[in-house]
């Protein structure tokens, strides 16, 4: 249909812009059907908002528009038929038919409208004169783009033959080929001339294979010999025949070689790490000494080993069962806690520092693979993965490609400790690949063999023209894996050419799903929305996954999707900054020019890859490197139009989006450095994924006293939307037996002129399977439909969580890559009470009060810190000005803290304890940042003082335990001048009133705290302070004042009388200066000999006066 309202396969929110900008009643145009397959939908817009009636195509080939029941609809025979009548007024609609919007055309060079066109359609276009000029350009163009090098390698005259068939005879087989003739004359021709020699050089090569054949098996084969087959002139389809018989035997031969290939004991090892522990040097924080020791993990026998030199006998180790948990900061990104069960029952806390956070990485890869050896559940939950991305160029790969396995080059890289540690899956997708499919999975397969001693398992491969994806995994997971389903896409030139567009696999890995998609998108900087077309198109047509999910796209199909390829989106700059752009990439200011990166402004603008996320780009863009070499990018192309540009841009990426609440962390993220044959470097990312096993309930199954459900209390969504229809909620699950379906919502009008839906009394849902750990793996996936055309409005997907309270949601909606509303509301998840088990995941945690999100904080994960083995530094908290008032205001009248602020007062420092310092970094920390509030020495637990030294302040051992132990402080704050203490008589009402005001009206100019010394220094007295009450005469209370606009804090203590001291002396100001030049040596790793039983001033920091 050539109709300017037939709008083929546009999506429902681009029909329904189209029509708010017609702003006409009767505006209406047609799409097909997004509920029906081989129906159309018919939009119309009345009175500001879309109707949608759905025409059907009986059996008799009429067409009809739905009607309501008990109506008989009119049938029509053509479309334009349907048309004109409805453009009559009293017909059943709305209103009628008036002004037909017209498709928008996208003319690109020679590329035609975009949109998913059938392979007849355009085949209809080849036969026209316009096509027919079109398929000759394009092949020809292409021709030019072949290599000289490549093209002296031909035949003599083939290279003319080609162009001649190009120009002339390729247009006539495609006429053959439609008039159902199965000969191609013009292209056998062709071919003859090429294969002119072939019949000679297969009778040399069969001769060799058949001796070597007749060797190697134990039964000759019957039958004549291949080679006397072969006359000397056969035709184009019999020397074909006589190469896929050549295969064969080829084939035979390697299973005959495989059969003899020698089995070794060690044949079954998986890792050599588990033969081979490494050592690693760190340094233990033990009191605030530093000491130099060496860990070695031992896999095979699970313990971890204690050394003080590297090639030193064992001093002490601990077993796998006894390392509970492995703590990674976040601020110090070579800093490890572990936490170790003691024999007494009691938990320890070990502080290591690595020398770098490489080495920290492969120490934790290490340990929990030694904790999933030695696990006693016999299915894992976490996995990793390897996925490599690789536009080969059309250039064989070299020999050696270990390296991009092995996640070395730049970027996030692994360390070489534990870069051999076998991934569970490897997931390897090329573009440009003119490779064999089995050439190309060999040379794989032997490279992963020779890092990892493992003969890993294929389990798929899909190719189209030479974009291909290769999954490998080990073979104990071949039983592990199911449900593998195969796909692929075209969205080159009229969407019907391979040579761009998508490749997918997915499977079941016991309860978890995934979907892995390989793409080659549009080429060229200017064709940004084209790119963005292939990926909508790609989501449409890609069909992976559970078909039941129907209404959902890949996005929402999978537990985890991971989207890699050749993207082709570059960098938004005029070719003019060529040379600056590679002067930046050698000065590695990479976020500078991802600034301008297409795919990172695109995705932020919510047009594509939406909720999906990418690890931060650490390494140089990978394309266009000058081949052979990459030392210089080649980022100009002679071309038969002129010169082209190329800017360096990141084209190749990896991509990820899981459902919410489940385990996903990038490893790794780069690129390889030392494999040159493509203009493109290969791409590496691992990532360690958590799994669900396939659940067997070890519970009673007649015992349904307590069966679960899931409760949606309330649920709302909006949605953006002018559709005058009304909307129902479609829930899935695989945790239920059937799709559950919702009543109509009630519609309201939102300020924001989209459409809010409102479900008061959405249906009970009943899980097959009540067991608490079956259901808290499982997700709900929400679809919004109307009630008229069944159409989807939107998707989501919501994790289940137990809780005694209603759980809130609020998620957003998507439909075909368009954001479309979101959906909220609250539910509560009725499951019988029973103790879950620890996931091998939950092993390695990042520090509580440092876990911004999800994913790695951006600003922090790939800062090295320098090897000075500093302190952690620690920051006061900031409270409101209303809450210091109060608390300086209790504090003057009865020196008694409000209960809603933090308790800052140790349980108990009267001895020392190696596990104080761990109590204070386990307790649950606020995100405070530059105030510290004034302490009281009245608290429910006793508390010792600490008095220092005349020249310095005093420390209370413990500082307040809601303060972040490790948040470093800039180092211009780290000195300062200490605050002038005066002594005052105590305060009445009134002048606590006045210091509450002073204190809220400072707020701004609280100043961050250095840290504090630990109480190993010498110098540092005790002097109890007992409860009021006990019987004890209490001194005189003497109030400090400091000054707030240099120290950021107040402090005082009281003492017995009993042990009253003399105040200690006012310092003058010289001697304040002087004490403010000493060297801080809380920067360095070194302490002097005279220093080393002091303690170290800090700014702001409690006065001990008696």
């Amino acid at each position: 249909m050539n109709d300017r309202w037939y709008h083929e396969d546009i999506s429902r929110p681009m029909a329904e812009t189209l029509l708010a900008k017609a702003a006409q009643d009767g505006s209406f145009l047609v799409r097909h059907s997004e509920s029906f397959e081989g129906a159309l939908a018919l939009c119309l817009l009345f009175e500001n908002c879309i109707y949608t009636y759905r025409i059907f195509i009986n059996e008799d080939n009429m067409l009809s528009v739905q009607a309501s029941a008990g109506i008989k609809p009119k049938n029509f025979v053509k479309m334009p038929d349907l048309i004109e009548y409805y453009k009559q007024e009293n017909t059943g609609l709305v209103t009628n038919l008036r002004y037909p919007v017209a498709r928008v055309e996208e003319v690109e060079e020679e590329e035609v409208a975009i949109g998913a066109a059938n392979v007849v359609d355009s085949t209809a276009r080849i036969r026209s004169d316009a096509g027919r000029s079109l398929v000759t350009e394009i092949l020809t163009r292409r021709l030019e783009e072949v290599d000289t090098a490549v093209l002296a390698q031909v035949p003599r005259g083939f290279h003319k033959a080609l162009c001649d068939y190009i120009e002339q005879d390729v247009l006539k087989d495609a006429e053959h080929v439609n008039s159902s003739s199965v000969d191609m004359w013009q292209l056998r021709l062709l071919l003859s001339l090429l294969t002119k020699g072939l019949s000679s050089e297969l009778i040399q090569t069969m001769s060799a294979l058949e001796t070597s054949q007749s060797l190697l098996s134990n039964q000759p084969p019957p039958g004549e010999s291949l080679q006397g087959q072969i006359a000397s002139e056969v035709g184009v389809r019999r020397l074909l025949s006589i190469a896929e018989e050549l295969s064969r035997v080829l084939s035979s031969i390697e299973n005959q070689v495989k059969d003899y290939e020698p089995t070794s004991p060690g044949a079954d090892v998986q890792d050599r790490h588990l033969e081979i522990a490494p050592v690693f040097e760190v340094k233990l924080d033990s009191f605030g000494i530093f000491l130099k020791i060496h860990l070695k993990v031992d896999i095979e026998s699970g313990k971890l080993i204690v050394k003080k030199s590297k090639d030193g006998p064992e001093d002490k180790f601990y077993s796998h069962n006894r390392i509970l948990q492995l703590i990674k900061s976040q601020k110090l990104q070579n800093k490890l806690v572990i936490i170790i069960d003691s024999e007494v029952k009691k938990t320890q806390r070990k502080e290591y520092v690595f020398t770098d956070s490489k080495k920290r990485e492969a120490f934790c890869q290490l340990m929990q693979l030694m904790k999933n050896k030695h696990s006693d559940f016999p299915e894992p939950d976490m996995i990793n993965i390897f996925i490599g991305t690789w536009n080969m160029g059309n250039a064989s790969a070299p020999a050696d490609i270990q390296s991009w396995f092995l996640c070395r080059g730049q970027g996030k890289t692994r360390d070489d400790t534990a870069a051999d540690i076998p991934h569970d899956i490897y997931i390897i997708g090329t573009q440009e690949d003119t490779q064999g499919e089995r050439e190309w999975v060999e040379l794989i397969k032997s490279t992963l063999k020779d890092i990892t001693y493992i003969k890993f398992k294929h389990i798929a491969t899909q190719t189209l023209w030479n974009i291909r994806i290769v999954i490998l995994a080990k073979p104990e997971h071949a039983n592990r894996i199911s449900h593998i389903s195969t796909s692929s896409v075209k969205t080159g030139i009229a969407n019907a050419l391979g040579n761009k567009g998508a490749v997918g696999v997915s499977f079941m890995f016991n309860g978890t799903s995934f979907g892995f998609v390989n793409s080659h998108l549009t080429s060229g900087s200017e064709k940004k929305l084209r790119r963005n077309q292939n990926y909508i198109n790609i989501l449409r047509f890609l069909n992976l996954g559970d078909k039941k999910l129907g209404p959902f796209d890949i996005t929402n199909r999978f537990t985890h999707l991971f989207w890699l390829g050749d993207l082709n989106y570059r960098m938004e700059l005029p070719t003019q900054e060529a040379e600056n752009i590679v002067e930046k990439i050698k000065q590695q200011q990479y976020q500078e020019l991802l600034a301008k990166d297409q795919l990172i402004m695109e995705k932020n603008d919510n047009k594509i890859f939406l909720q999906f996320q990418e690890e931060e780009i650490t390494f140089p863009p990978s394309y266009r490197y000058d081949r052979d070499s990459r030392d210089m990018y080649n980022y100009i192309k002679q071309k038969a139009t002129g010169l082209k540009y190329n800017l360096p841009s990141w084209c190749d990426r990896v991509l990820w989006k899981s459902y919410p609440n489940v385990h996903v962390m990038c490893q790794s993220y780069g690129c390889t450095a030392d494999i040159v044959t493509s203009d493109h470097s290969p791409v590496f990312a691992t990532f360690e994924v958590g799994v669900s096993t396939q659940f067997v309930s070890k519970t009673d199954p007649n015992n349904a006293a307590s069966p679960g459900t899931i409760n949606f209390i309330k649920c709302e969504a909006k949605l953006k939307t002018k559709s005058k229809t009304k909307f129902f909620i479609e829930f899935h699950s695989s945790c239920l037996e059937n799709v559950v379906k919702s009543a109509e919502g009630e519609n309201q009008e939102s300020r924001d002129e989209n459409l809010t839906v409102v479900w008061s009394s959405p249906p009970e849902l009943i899980p097959i399977i009540s067991d608490p750990e079956y259901l808290l793996d499982q997700h709900i996936l929400i679809c919004v439909k109307s009630t008229d055309s069944y159409e989807s409005y939107g998707e989501s997907c919501i994790a289940l969580q137990a809780n005694s309270n209603e759980i809130m949601f609020n998620v957003p909606l998507e439909h075909r890559g368009e954001e479309t509303g979101n959906f909220s509301g609250s539910y509560k998840l009725t499951i019988s009470e029973r103790k879950q088990r620890e996931r091998t995941y939950d092993f390695i945690q990042l520090e509580k009060d440092e876990m911004i999100s999800n994913k790695q904080s951006k600003t922090s994960t790939h800062q090295e810190i320098p090897k000075t083995w500093d302190r952690p530094v620690r920051v006061a908290p900031k409270l409101s000005s209303h809450l210091l008032a109060e608390e300086a205001a209790a504090k003057a009248r009865d020196r008694v803290p409000l209960p809603g602020l933090p308790d800052t007062t140790p349980k108990d420092d009267s001895k020392p304890s190696s596990n104080s310092e761990s109590n204070w970094s386990k307790t649950p920390t606020m995100s405070y940042t530059n105030v510290e509030i004034p302490q009281s020495p009245l608290q429910d637990q006793e508390s010792v003082g600490m008095v220092s030294n005349p020249l310095y302040e005093t420390v209370d051992q413990m500082q307040n335990s809601n303060l972040k132990k490790e948040q470093v402080i800039p180092r211009g704050l780290r000195k300062g001048t200490p605050p002038r203490v005066e002594k005052t008589p105590t305060p009445s009402t009134s002048s606590a009133n006045q210091l509450a005001q002073a204190l809220a009206s400072k707020e701004s100019n609280w100043q961050v705290l250095p840290p504090v010394p630990q109480s190993r220094s010498r110098s540092y007295t005790c002097s109890e302070v007992r409860r009021l009450g006990e019987g004890v005469p209490q001194t005189k209370k003497v109030e400090t004042k400091a000054d707030l606009s240099r120290s950021g804090a107040t402090s005082q203590s009281t003492g017995p009388s009993s042990l009253a001291r003399p105040p200690l002396p006012m310092k003058s100001q010289k001697v304040l200066e002087l004490q403010h030049a000493v060297k801080d040596y809380r920067e360095t790793s070194e302490l002097p000999a005279h220093a080393k039983h002091r303690g170290n001033v800090a700014v702001g920091q409690q006065t001990s006066v008696s």
